[in-house]
This record gives structure tokens, C-alpha cells and sequence, in this order.
């Protein structure tokens, strides 16, 4: 309990806090991938596909959809679930009513746009892996992604038997090929000027704090892409002596040695954390 409420004392207190959120926090807010989230809203495609191949919505999301169709009418439901249906979640609100009147900055590999919904502003967030509301050209051929809102929802009501009309198939307008999901997930995704503009403010907001004392708050980050945000938080916390890291994670919360003496890492539910708030 005492790390609890050293790590809340501590954010309390910063002026500046940048925070490195992954899946745990979402998983941590209701946006879970499995069991009964998951059965409830797929059930039709685990009919279809079989529960060996869709046992979850993160293995669902690799499964080789036979057509265009298919492919759009699984997307489209994901889509739906995890980004435009569910509202601001109590969790990501909490967190923005702590933070609110500090200079912060998020750095998250989310692409359900809670932050947003939150009321984060926007120009103080940097989405590195895309965005579920966002669809781009499959193979890249132009560096520019569409908002694919009232597409997704056309999809979502015309969607029978797991499958959409054909007449809903979207086509890059640039070379007529086949469309994706704006999601890091090959050497194709696209990183369009509003991907730059958030990095080049991300790193702007580092050279501003550099040396100086800053909270880095890691948020349910596991070690699917460490390169992103766990291992640069490392390193700029070793390299800081102003620099606290705070960790909150329900399976790894650890850190290196060389920066134990200037982090408080914390295993269990961010939920839980957050809630002693109240």
C-alpha cells in the first residue's frame, strides 16, 4: 500500500508528467479482447470461423479472411466495438481530472482513441500505431489515411452473415487496390502529416524537459513493441536525475537496476490504483 500512495503523492505533486499508455490500461477500463466481451459481440463470427480461430479479438484480427468482404465485415464490427460505440471511459476520465492542469504529453500505441474521448486535447497526444477509426491504401502507395467513421457504421448495418455488400469494399482512390486498417502491422503503414506533426510535438515536448523534473508514468505497457515506450522511459529516467518513473502494470511492473533508486513500480490493476483517487 505505502508504493500506492508514494507514486500518488508523487503525481500529485509534478508539474510535468508524460505518460507512456499500452493495452493494459484499455484492458484495465472494459476494453477487454476475450471471454465474455468478446463472445457477446462475435459470436456470429466464432459460429462462422470456429473458436480455434477466434478465440479472442486480438487472434481474430489475424485470421486470413477469404475475401474482401469478409475481411471488411470483421473489421468493421472490431471497429465499432473498440472504438466509436464504447464512450469515455471512467478510467481515462479519472486520469485526465489528475493530470489536467499539469504540462503533459501522452505517448500511447493505443488506437481506440480513448484519450480523445477523455478530453485530452489533441495536439498533446501522440498515437504511434494508428487509429481503428482510420483506414489507409493496403500497400501504402500515397501517405494519406481516410476517416472511416461513417463508413464503418454503413458496414455495421449492412453486415449479414459476417459478410458486407461488395458495393461497401473500399478501394484506394489513388491506385484502385485493396484498403487496410491504419494499424501498424507491416512495412506498409502509413505515417501521413498529421503522424509527423504529433511526433515532431512529442519530441518537442522532450527537448522542453529535458534536465528537469519530470514524472514518466507507464501505464500498462507490456513488452509487445518495449521500443516505443518502456526501454526509451528507462533511459531517459537513467539519464535524468530529476526523472521519476512510475510503473503500473498487472504482470510486469519492474525496472532496471541502475534506476530503482528514481522509480516506484507497481504490480496490480490500474483500475484499482486509480479508484483510490476517490
Amino acid at each position: 500500500m505505502w508504493k500506492e500512495k508514494q507514486a500518488l503523492k508523487i503525481i500529485r505533486e509534478a508539474d510535468t508528467i508524460l505518460i507512456g499508455a499500452g493495452a493494459g490500461i484499455s484492458s484495465a477500463a472494459g476494453l477487454t479482447y476475450s471471454e465474455e466481451r468478446f463472445t457477446s459481440h462475435f459470436h456470429e463470427f466464432i459460429e462462422t470461423y470456429g473458436k480455434a480461430n477466434m478465440p479472442d479479438m486480438y487472434t481474430a484480427a489475424f485470421y486470413p479472411f477469404p475475401t474482401e468482404e469478409a475481411k471488411w465485415g470483421y473489421w468493421s464490427k472490431h471497429s465499432m466495438v473498440n472504438r466509436f460505440l464504447p464512450p469515455a471511459l471512467p478510467l481515462y476520465q479519472q486520469l485526465y481530472e489528475l493530470i489536467k492542469e499539469k504540462h503533459y504529453f501522452v505517448l500511447t500505441t493505443n488506437v481506440d482513441h480513448q484519450f480523445h474521448k477523455a478530453g485530452f486535447q489533441p495536439e498533446r497526444i501522440f498515437a504511434t500505431q494508428g487509429d481503428y477509426g482510420e483506414i489507409q491504401c493496403a500497400r501504402g502507395c500515397h501517405p494519406q489515411v481516410y476517416n472511416a467513421e461513417e463508413r464503418f457504421h454503413k458496414m455495421d448495418d449492412a453486415r449479414h452473415n459476417c459478410l458486407i455488400p461488395r458495393s461497401l469494399v473500399p478501394r484506394c482512390p489513388v491506385c484502385g487496390g485493396h484498403m487496410a486498417m491504419h494499424l501498424r502491422c507491416d512495412q506498409y503503414f502509413v505515417e501521413d502529416e498529421k503522424w509527423h506533426t504529433a511526433a515532431a510535438r512529442y519530441h518537442s515536448f522532450l527537448d522542453t524537459v529535458q534536465g528537469k523534473k519530470i514524472v514518466l508514468l507507464e501505464l500498462g505497457v507490456g513488452f509487445n513493441t518495449p521500443g516505443i515506450i518502456k526501454y526509451p522511459f528507462w533511459q531517459m529516467t537513467a539519464e535524468n536525475p530529476n526523472a521519476t518513473y512510475i510503473c503500473i502494470n498487472s504482470k510486469e511492473a519492474f525496472c532496471p537496476n541502475e534506476i530503482e533508486g528514481q522509480s516506484v513500480c507497481i504490480g496490480g490493476n490500474i483500475e484499482e490504483f486509480f479508484d483510490k483517487l476517490q
